[in-house]
């Protein structure tokens, strides 16, 4: 074996005196030797290369073209890495606070948490969407906000336990047999976690930007950091961090107390290099 390779790096690289002894030769065959392993990485890169950009181009005639969401100009969705930071509070709040700036604009709002709808309660909403002459179905409206959720399709007591498939064609009729009218943002309370319903999302409808929630807490700051980068991944702008439950404070003396640290939230958005947006205190 090790004739035939020595045979064949003379034979490549062309050395010198083919009529001198192997011995003779020890600095030029390794000396070739090196050189030939040299090329095998270059060739090797490059076909690595070649590879990636060929699967990156299968994966994008695979993925489902971006369909704007009929009569939505823009798309806000707002996520985080886990549950209980407050994520569905902040959506209600960016929904009327967005209307509060300029009420010459159109809010509406989308619960996308399909197993832990929040927004009817948050919105004090009840009973059940009326069908449009499309069968599309019409939100219901509170403070000016036109809402829909799947808490509006079923009981409240009851759970929802449905397989992967399921929730697909839940999120697709909500997203796609709604009828909005004419909306200038779209604020969208996504599920916590970066799981098969944030992709769906991301790659069905063009998204403006998405805005992360998280507490002070370590876990949660590892999380939210966690779905910043999935926004990241699919090309989707983070317009920013919003710390939530920042710091308590006792209703008797008015001591504040930071129960899960303070400044987190800032610290990572200096790592991960996105904008710190607000506090939303909690007292």
């Amino acid at each position: 074996m090790t004739l035939f390779t020595y045979c064949r790096l003379f034979h490549l690289l062309k050395v010198k005196g083919t009529k001198a002894s192997v011995f003779q030769n020890v600095t030029e065959i390794k000396h070739g030797t090196g050189y030939y392993v040299h090329l095998k990485r270059c060739q090797g890169s490059v076909d690595n290369k070649g590879l990636q950009d060929r699967q990156k181009r299968q994966m994008v005639r695979g993925l489902p073209k971006q369909k704007p969401i009929t009569g939505v100009k823009q798309v806000i969705v707002v996520a985080s890495g886990k549950g209980g930071v407050g994520k569905s509070t902040t959506a209600v709040n960016l929904a009327l606070g967005l209307m509060a700036i300029d009420q010459s604009k159109s809010v509406g709002l989308l619960d996308a948490d399909v197993y832990g709808p929040s927004i009817p309660k948050l919105m004090n909403l009840k009973g059940h969407p009326e069908l449009s002459d499309d069968n599309r179905m019409i939100p219901l409206i509170n403070y000016g906000v036109p809402c829909m959720s799947m808490g509006f399709l079923v009981e409240d007591a009851s759970p929802i336990v449905w397989r992967g498939l399921m929730v697909m064609s839940a999120i697709e009729r909500l997203l796609r047999q709604v009828e909005w009218g004419s909306l200038d943002y779209l604020v969208v309370d996504m599920p916590p976690g970066t799981g098969d319903v944030q992709l769906s999302i991301t790659q069905n409808i063009p998204i403006a930007g998405a805005v992360i929630v998280s507490t002070p807490q370590d876990v949660a700051l590892l999380d939210a950091r966690r779905g910043a980068e999935m926004f990241k991944k699919v090309n989707v702008p983070v317009l920013g961090l919003v710390q939530n439950m920042s710091v308590f404070q006792c209703p008797n003396c008015h001591h504040q107390t930071h129960i899960f640290g303070s400044n987190g939230a800032r610290q990572l958005t200096e790592t991960i290099r996105v904008r710190f947006l607000d506090f939303l205190d909690f007292m």
